[in-house]
């Protein structure tokens, strides 16, 4: 029985992810999670579908113990496996924790960040798939993306998921850290999909909302010409007005 408010907020964030008429995920795609406290989190279990997702297809893990698996020396998928079950903080549970654990585990970690939503929106999945994703996906091209999913998105170069993606993700937070001073919003994942952060559930479920709707005004701009993305400048100028960052809280 539910009796955490945020393991309720994590199913129904998870559940509107999983809305077929949004598109951001379809079957086993995609995968939540939600911080507990600073030892532990729910993550989606392996296998699970976010549309029907309940209390039973949530693992609660360690951050430590999926700290030790990113920091240990490479290791095989097995141990991969054995070490994301050790994580468990009941090993007697139900379900597998998500593949992607140990990155979910990252971006908790980072100050202000309680809720992730990982999904493979078409629209999205159009972006990183294509020739020009990264080259594409380098620019903020009106307002209300820049409110919404911060001054840049990280831009992950394609890597095996698993270990091997939370190691580059994990890498490329730190470097947008040291560029920007603050916590990134989106993620974006060559050929694979987005990582949306948020501090609450329905942060992420903005923050998804509004960068499937950059994809699409991105692919719009092909049939004009191609994108013409806001400056440096502007975008710093929106990012810091204090009007913008106002209307940021109340959305």
């Amino acid at each position: 029985m539910i009796q955490d408010d945020v393991l309720s907020n994590l199913i129904a964030m998870s559940n509107h992810l999983g809305d077929p008429a949004l598109d951001y995920a379809i079957l086993g795609e995609g995968n939540t999670s939600a911080k507990r406290d600073d030892e532990t989190f729910w993550v989606k279990a392996s296998g699970t579908n976010l549309r029907t997702l309940d209390e039973s297809g949530l693992v609660e893990v360690r951050f430590d113990r999926l700290f030790e698996l990113l920091h240990s020396s490479d290791i095989s998928d097995g141990a991969v496996r054995a070490g994301l079950t050790e994580a468990k903080v009941d090993p007697a549970s139900p379900g597998h924790p998500s593949t992607e654990a140990v990155l979910h585990a990252i971006a908790l970690s980072l100050d202000g960040v309680h809720y992730v939503g990982h999904t493979h929106p078409t629209a999205i999945n159009a972006l990183t798939c294509s020739a020009a994703f990264e080259t594409a996906a380098s620019g903020r091209l009106f307002p209300d993306e820049i409110v919404s999913c911060g001054p840049a998105s990280v831009i992950v170069p394609y890597t095996d998921p698993g270990l091997p993606l939370a190691r580059a993700v994990n890498g490329l937070i730190d470097a947008f850290i040291e560029r920007y001073n603050e916590q990134p919003k989106v993620i974006l994942m060559q050929n694979h999909g987005l990582i949306a952060l948020g501090a609450t559930a329905h942060e992420v479920q903005a923050i998804t909302a509004m960068a499937v709707k950059a994809a699409r005004v991105l692919q719009g701009t092909y049939a004009f010409g191609g994108p013409h993305p806001l400056s440096p400048e502007n975008v710093r100028r929106i990012h810091t007005r204090p009007d913008e960052q106002y209307r940021r809280k109340r959305i």
